[in-house]
């Protein structure tokens, strides 16, 4: 896309100099003989980067007018790049004008080499600091207040826990089965601890290994076939906050060393860049694998697993959790109902026991699920036990299987009902039936093409 970029100059020969350099690249060129007219330009046009005199006639030396106009940029939404420029080599007012939001400044009369680079620098850096602001809105606007339930004792201990260790910076390991709340636990804790940062959230089993250090550190434009533009990391992202690495695990172990790298010392680089980086976010980590047990088979460093479990919490599972089951479901109604635009509904007493009394593999995943499928289910506004019967035992495998009553059959057999139940349970989303299942995203595609079994089945 063609970038737009405002010259602010009270010289006409000055300005008509630099359009006839920026336009042979490629650039539009708008024009202002001073700050108030470039103001005027930036509330009718879109400008990408500003070539901004800092000396006009009322005032030759101080910079005041540029710095004027450098201070009126915080008012608007999505602020330009700015490079600022001037005949006087002063010093101070570089100072300045970078402390005022100018990305770079050059001296007059400039280099025409010089001045495209340093322009092009400038709208790279200020298209970073664009989609930094847009992430960490996103990131903002996704983190909910977190509201434990914790009428078990098994939920109370951990809790005890969790603010025991909140506010220091100590990084935590959260194991345990799948399902459990790890990625609300550690939302909790960043919440818990008022950090300045923002919560960042990467599932380790979701990212290519030929992408890790792309998603982790970012890169630069044109780094590799597809990289149109830069990407700020993972690491970057969650700076001064939290980064929290749900399935640390899975983590390619290729590229645990860098991982490791980056939790000693906080330094990084990102793809196709040689300036290095520093970040040093908390970091919460969680898994259900047995960690001792791929340490011992050389799957995970063990100097990796020492930097990432400073202090280990295990996380009950929802039958060890079974207080807790009735505001749960409760809890789980009213953000399904909003995020299905149904109103009205709650539970008798009766079905609030049945679903006390049902037993849940997937754990929290598992009741939020059918939960959902009662509100999508449920026409009148009262949630019978009937309903909820109805919704459990909708087949007779999965009667035998809730009831522990799974008849004797052969190995296949088995593993096509366990994926035939995993993707009933989560609506046809093979990841979320990978997690239940304990399975990593490749075990269980091949096991679906391997039983000729389809996912869209489900939904």
């Amino acid at each position: 896309m063609q970038k737009t970029l405002l010259i602010i100059d009270d010289k006409a020969d000055v300005r008509l100099s630099a359009r006839f350099l920026l336009a042979n690249y490629g650039y539009d060129i708008l024009e202002a003989d001073s700050p108030l007219s470039g103001l005027t330009q930036l509330h009718e046009n879109h400008v990408d980067l500003v070539l901004l005199d800092m000396n006009f006639a009322f005032d030759t030396t101080s910079g005041e007018e540029g710095l004027f106009f450098l201070r009126k940029l915080t008012d608007l939404p999505m602020k330009p790049a700015v490079v600022a420029m001037t005949a006087w080599a002063n010093t101070e007012l570089v100072v300045k004008a970078l402390h005022n939001g100018a990305h770079d400044f050059i001296e007059k009369p400039w280099d025409n080499a010089r001045l495209v680079q340093v322009i092009e620098n400038a709208l790279k850096l200020c298209g970073l600091d664009h989609e930094n602001t847009a992430l960490k809105q996103t990131l903002a606007d996704n983190v909910p207040d977190i509201d434990l339930i914790c009428h078990s004792s098994a939920m109370q201990h951990l809790k005890q826990q969790l603010d025991q260790v909140a506010h220091s910076k100590a990084n935590i390991l959260f194991t345990g089965e799948n399902g459990t709340g790890k990625s609300t636990l550690a939302n909790y804790v960043h919440q818990s601890s008022n950090m300045a940062g923002e919560f960042v959230e990467v599932n380790m089993a979701a990212v290519p290994e030929s992408l890790f250090e792309s998603e982790m550190f970012g890169h630069t434009k044109g780094a590799f076939t597809g990289a149109d533009k830069a990407r700020i990391g993972r690491f970057e992202l969650a700076k001064n906050g939290t980064l929290f690495l749900d399935e640390i695990a899975e983590t390619p172990l290729t590229q645990q060393a860098k991982l490791l790298r980056v939790l000693e010392s906080g330094h990084f680089e990102r793809v196709g860049s040689s300036q290095t980086q520093y970040a040093k976010p908390r970091m919460i980590s969680a898994t259900n694998a047995d960690m001792a047990s791929l340490i011992e088979q050389k799957y995970f460093r063990q100097d990796l697993f020492y930097r990432v479990n400073t202090i280990t919490i295990e996380v009950p599972s929802l039958a060890q959790r079974h207080a807790d089951i009735p505001a749960l479901a409760e809890q789980f109604l009213q953000r399904h109902q909003l995020a299905h635009h149904k109103k009205g509904l709650s539970f008798s007493a009766c079905a609030l026991a049945e679903l006390q009394r049902f037993k849940y593999p997937g754990n929290l995943r598992e009741l939020s699920h059918i939960v959902e499928r009662l509100v999508l289910m449920t026409v009148k506004s009262h949630i019978t036990r009937d309903e909820v019967v109805n919704l459990l035992n909708h087949s007779v495998q999965q009667t035998q299987f809730h009831q522990g009553t799974l008849p004797l059959m052969t190995f296949a057999q088995a593993e096509r009902m366990l994926l035939k139940h995993a993707l009933e349970s989560t609506s046809g989303q093979t990841l979320e039936a990978a997690e239940l299942l304990g399975i990593s995203k490749s075990a269980i595609y091949r096991r679906l093409e391997k039983y000729d079994i389809s996912a869209k089945d489900f939904v």
